[in-house]
């Protein structure tokens, strides 16, 4: 039996990879739930947290964070809207980095 078998991933499970644990935030308490062409979302380990990034059919991007109130930390539901996909990833990371459990 071999041992060195080597397995292919599809793109959109390296960039999955990538976009749940971005260097600066390794090991924290976010994991990516949903990826597609239109929309990426988080979700925090206690379930009771998410941040969405969804592009517009103008082009544009819509990151929002949704923090229910039976979170151990404060609730919260905010929604920015941005022009470019760079940003609106600033954001998101932004907020997964303040609302972090671990």
């Amino acid at each position: 039996m071999r041992s060195d078998r080597s397995v292919a991933f599809p793109s959109a499970v390296a960039n999955r990879a990538v976009l749940a644990a971005p260097p600066a935030l390794s090991g924290m308490a976010w994991s990516l739930g949903r990826e597609d062409d239109v929309i990426t979302e988080w979700e925090r380990s206690d379930g009771y947290a998410t941040v969405r990034l969804r592009e517009r059919g103008d082009g544009g991007f819509v990151v929002r964070l949704d923090v229910m109130e039976q979170a151990a930390d404060e609730s919260a539901y905010e929604r920015e809207r941005f022009d470019d996909r760079e940003a609106a990833l600033d954001r998101a990371a932004a907020w997964r980095e303040e609302r972090d459990v671990d």
